[in-house]
């Protein structure tokens, strides 16, 4: 398996992680947390994929992405009522997954030989239609859409991060590891300590 190959399953096993501990809070059965719990880890690179018009769905150039998203499911199963918090652990496996995944739909789109703009998207894609789909589907509030919170901002800043280093003409996997790590510094600052993006403040009318 090569270091990209390993890095995608890994962000496909974690992202499967929150899904399935998402289900663990709606008190879904197994079938719930397979289903949620692969949804969530093949969602953005799927997005990815078809806008991208590859060739295959990751997923079904190599099943073995569902085999592991599937693993992460039932290891939640089994495990979810040994976490105090589960809430804490979603938030802080996602801001994980959010970051491997902008680095893999970053280096994906770079590969394809995508201009500036359509890799930035692409990495966003990758790193947050997962993770909303997860909570549509489960009928939370989606992270992506909380108040303020950097979600979506971070992966944007993190492959543009990604894609200033290339500029400068360093290796693909220099980008990669910027984009991943920007974006997860960032949405970790926004976990731990409270930063946010400014909210829209209507205006009364005047007269």
């Amino acid at each position: 398996m090569t270091a990209f190959a390993l890095l995608d399953h890994t962000s496909v096993f974690v992202f499967a992680l929150t899904g399935a501990l998402v289900a663990s809070r709606a008190q879904l059965d197994i079938v719930g947390f397979l289903f949620l719990g692969t949804l969530t880890a093949v969602g953005g690179g799927t997005i990815r994929d078809l806008l991208l018009n590859r060739d295959a769905v990751f997923w079904i150039a190599s099943p073995s992405y569902i085999a592991v998203a599937s693993a992460a499911s039932v290891l939640i199963y089994f495990t979810a009522p040994l976490l105090e918090s589960r809430r804490a652990w979603i938030v802080w496996l996602d801001a994980i997954a959010l970051s491997v995944a902008v680095a893999v739909g970053f280096g994906v789109a770079v590969n394809l030989g995508q201009g500036p703009f359509i890799v930035a998207v692409m990495a966003m894609i990758t790193g947050t239609m997962g993770g909303l789909m997860r909570d549509v589907v489960a009928n939370e509030v989606p992270l992506l859409l909380s108040q303020g919170e950097i979600y979506a901002t971070a992966c944007f800043a993190g492959a543009l991060a990604g894609l200033a280093v290339l500029w400068l003409g360093a290796p693909l996997g220099l980008g990669m590891a910027v984009a991943a790590g920007l974006t997860f510094g960032l949405r970790a600052g926004s976990v731990a300590f409270g930063w946010r993006l400014p909210l829209y403040k209507p205006r009364p009318p005047r007269g």
